[in-house]
């Protein structure tokens, strides 16, 4: 049959009328959009109004112009590291997309004659010429010729689709993928030649809904979550830690008699009231936090590109931490992704696990019987060329072993490519004068003309006996194998009497890494549910092969068995749900909703177009490098090698960077309560302004900076994957370190005030009785300074670790060492050379090492703390 196609005013009809092949894109957010969208952030948020009072303060020069300059960059620090980094992997994931799509070009027959255009250029009623490992272009129906397809993309089946053209007076149905006459963009053709006529184009196909129907908005990830709590906290704290000392200095001014006796004097009392408060406030919000969260998200995510993970939304790393159920793919996540040659079963039944295992009679005979006799051929560089998967497979297996430069076609008189009629397919051979017909194929048509079978030297013997061949059969069967016969005969005719080969077990194998990583996810607390179009029997397989299944109490459902369940009923199995079998894409998205509503954090990996959805409403979405465009742009995280391990690496990662927020937080929180508890008490004493608004502010912004960035240099240690997943409600703030901030805090507390009030602590510290007046006071505030910063700094080694021993395995995180080192010299600077800008002054040499030994011994303090819980 010949074609015309469209011509050029036809195909500008066409595209007026249907639009362009183009698919829609999502707009993208500019960099700005992003830095805005950042600030609705609930730590943010609290900066942001910390920043506006102190701008409010400046005006009444009760501020120094640096104070709202320190909030103002760290809140440009921590939104604007993750503004940027997501706007530059957007614009390297579209810039790779445009790039594949100008490569892409479809031959199509226009004006009677055959020419290749971009993609995006097809349009409906065009004629598309098609060929074995093209991709479909646009939907539509064949006009002539017949394809084997696969359809994975759109339904997750690694089993290939057979299409045909249309008979007349036929009907089918667009949305059911496995009618044999409807092809669908995205798809692959694994064999044949065919024309099509399209019927759809862009957003209109199959492929193109799919792309739509995945942008979904995604909820809040656990961290904002728990930051949203937290700030509500820090926020309420604040406030009551300012009322409090408003009331001290009120009450301390009205029983010591110095209440003001004009209006001049109360506003000048109730200001510096009201400073000493605002910095309280300001002194309780951890200003590091936001930016430890956005620069750690962003190294680590760049550090695990090594580990064939790209990070492509920023929060998508701390979320893979909370997951705690994972519903994966099979097909190229636990198993390979491709058929392969598992062994083989001579007909004596022997078994043989590779070519060079075999006797060299039989190793000739298997060579000819699934070498010759395939559709596929040896390229260069161990390239397998054409063919159907099986036959990729088997030809695949060959090269391995050394076998390709022996597969001469010289001899080959005909050969009968596999139909799914006979079930089989043949190839005649003549050496010398001796003619045979090699057939491999379904066991069942093969054994049913064998009546003699080839032994291990090559002697053809009469087979009388089936049982040993049936259960062997049956055996690889339940392993989910891909069976065929192996037979030859004398002459040319495949249906005469056939000897008896061998059998051949293909599979698409379970990765070697898979088992592992399923087994140290699940020590992790994970739950780990296999989702797969395949049929049930496949599933089952493959998932005790993975020791996925491992007790009666699983359960594996199929699709129609989630359809016959009510939402409450599949609650209530969920936690005991290992396997999804012949899954569509609505299931997935029921899964991941059913999961949520439990308030469980959901990771689900994908690679199709059907995948889409459930990627995007995932709170994490793992899609595979080797899969879709659309499947990419939909998930968080893309896979770069379609491996389980490194989903688990990505788990790892995530946990390590919430165990370093909450190291920081740790320490973060006791500096800020021992600042307030300190703050709030001096005016009690009569001593209203213990640290400076300077001093305190030198503390938050850059002492905490500085150790923001030794704890986002935490090393990921294999025992957080020996933990349960932190639940999204649960508080980032545990019991633990609450015990931690409260004990710490308290001491810091006791020891500053200490410093502050104890003449015998004076001397102890060094500091002489001769001194009075105002040069002592510089004296004793410095001290207290100095000695409340190296008390905090000595805490960081107690927040760094939950073990009894704040310095185990320190020398893995080197920058913790150094930035601590630098903490130090930096305090000696401050004190030093601070002067009256800090209202500070230099302390002795031994003022230093005694202040020193009492801020260390906030260790043994801590050490005890841990003692006392660890008995309970």
């Amino acid at each position: 049959m010949s074609f015309t196609g469209l011509n050029n005013q036809q195909v500008s009809e066409s595209r007026q009328l249907h639009g362009s092949n183009a698919l829609t894109e999502v707009p993208r957010q500019p960099l700005w959009g992003k830095f805005l969208v950042g600030l609705r952030e609930p730590m943010i948020l609290i900066l942001l109004v910390a920043l506006v009072i102190q701008v409010v303060l400046l005006c009444y020069g009760k501020a120094a112009w640096y104070e709202p300059f320190g909030i103002f960059i760290a809140i440009l620090l921590a939104n604007g590291v993750a503004a940027i980094f997501e706007f530059r992997q957007e614009d390297k994931a579209s810039l790779l997309r445009q790039a594949e799509n100008s490569r892409e070009k479809v031959k199509v027959i226009r004006d009677a004659q055959l020419q290749e255009i971009p993609l995006d250029s097809v349009v409906v009623g065009d004629v598309v010429f098609l060929q074995t490992g093209d991709k479909i272009p646009a939907d539509g129906i064949l006009l002539e010729g017949t394809l084997k397809v696969d359809q994975s993309a759109l339904n997750g089946e690694s089993e290939e689709a057979s299409k045909c053209p249309l008979p007349p007076e036929t009907t089918y149905q667009v949305k059911d993928l496995l009618n044999p006459y409807y092809i669908y963009r995205g798809t692959v053709i694994c064999d044949g030649e065919a024309y099509q006529k399209v019927m759809a184009v862009g957003d209109k196909t199959e492929f193109g809904q799919a792309a739509l129907a995945a942008r979904e908005r995604p909820r809040m990830t656990p961290l904002q979550v728990k930051l949203a709590h937290l700030a509500r906290q820090i926020t309420w704290f604040g406030y009551l830690g300012a009322t409090a000392i408003m009331a001290a200095i009120l009450l301390v001014a009205c029983f010591s008699g110095k209440l003001p006796e004009d209006l001049a004097g109360w506003m000048r009392l109730l200001v510096d009231a009201v400073t000493v408060a605002v910095t309280i406030i300001v002194c309780a919000v951890p200003e590091g936090l936001p930016m430890l969260s956005s620069i750690l998200q962003a190294i680590q995510s760049l550090k695990m590109v090594k580990d064939h993970v790209l990070v492509r939304k920023i929060h998508g790393l701390e979320t893979s931490g909370s997951v705690s159920i994972l519903f994966c793919d099979k097909t190229g996540t636990i198993t390979e992704g491709c058929l392969s040659v598992v062994e083989l079963a001579a007909a004596d039944g022997r078994v043989y696990h590779s070519f060079g295992e075999l006797p060299s009679s039989l190793q000739k005979e298997f060579r000819m019987g699934i070498g010759l006799n395939n559709s596929a051929v040896a390229g260069r560089d161990n390239m397998v060329i054409g063919g159907n998967s099986t036959d990729r497979a088997l030809m695949a297996f060959l090269m391995a072993q050394g076998q390709g430069v022996a597969l001469s076609r010289e001899s080959v008189v005909s050969s009968h490519p596999f139909d799914s009629i006979r079930k089989l397919s043949s190839v005649v051979v003549c050496q010398g004068p001796l003619t045979e017909c090699y057939v491999k194929g379904a066991p069942e048509r093969i054994l049913e003309h064998c009546t003699r079978y080839v032994d291990a030297v090559g002697v053809e013997r009469p087979l009388t006996e089936f049982a040993a061949i049936n259960a062997y059969l049956d055996q690889q069967a339940a392993r989910s194998m891909r069976l065929l016969a192996v037979a030859k005969a004398s002459g040319e005719r495949e249906d005469a009497a056939l000897s008896l080969i061998g059998i051949v077990c293909v599979r698409d194998n379970v990765r070697k890494e898979a088992k592992g990583a399923i087994a140290r996810i699940r020590e992790a607390g994970i739950q780990v549910v296999m989702v797969t179009g395949d049929r049930k029997e496949t599933a089952l397989a493959i998932a005790r092969e993975a020791e996925l299944l491992t007790s009666p109490e699983e359960i594996a459902l199929t699709s129609f068995d989630l359809a016959e369940m009510s939402d409450d009923e599949l609650k209530r199995i969920l936690p005991r749900l290992r396997v999804v079998s012949r899954a569509l894409p609505l299931d997935k998205s029921r899964l991941v909703q059913i999961a949520q509503e439990q308030n469980l954090v959901v990771g689900m990996t994908g690679d199709g177009v059907n995948d889409a959805p459930a990627l995007r409403k995932a709170d994490v979405g793992f899609a595979m490098g080797s899969g879709t465009e659309v499947a990419k742009a939909a998930g968080k995280i893309t896979i770069l090698d379609d491996n389980l391990a490194s989903i688990e690496k990505a788990i790892l990662y995530g946990r390590t960077m919430f165990k370093s927020i909450q190291k920081f937080l740790l320490f973060q929180l006791t500096v800020n309560v021992a600042a307030v508890f300190i703050c709030a008490i001096g005016p009690l004493f009569g001593i209203n302004v213990v640290m400076t608004v300077i001093q305190l502010l030198l503390v938050n912004l850059v002492m905490d900076t500085l150790a923001a960035l030794a704890f986002g240099s935490e090393p990921p240690l294999p025992e957080f994957m020996r933990e349960k997943p932190v639940a999204r409600d649960q508080n980032i703030v545990t019991p633990s370190m609450l015990s931690e901030i409260g004990v710490d805090s308290c001491y810091i507390t006791m020891l500053c005030l200490a410093v502050l009030l104890l003449p015998a602590v004076h001397s102890f510290i060094g500091l002489k009785a001769a001194l009075r007046g105002e040069l002592f006071e510089y004296h004793l505030h410095s001290a207290v300074f100095a000695t409340f910063m190296m008390a905090i700094t000595f805490n960081g080694f107690n927040a760094r670790t939950t073990h009894l021993n704040p310095f185990e395995g320190i020398a893995r995180n080197w920058t913790f060492l150094t930035v601590m080192a630098l903490v130090f010299v930096m305090q000696f600077v401050f004190v030093t050379f601070g002067g009256k800008a800090l209202a500070v002054t230099p302390l002795a040499f031994d003022t230093w090492i005694k202040c020193m030994l009492l801020a260390f011994l906030v260790i043994p303090v801590d050490a005890l703390r841990k003692l006392l819980l660890k008995s309970k």
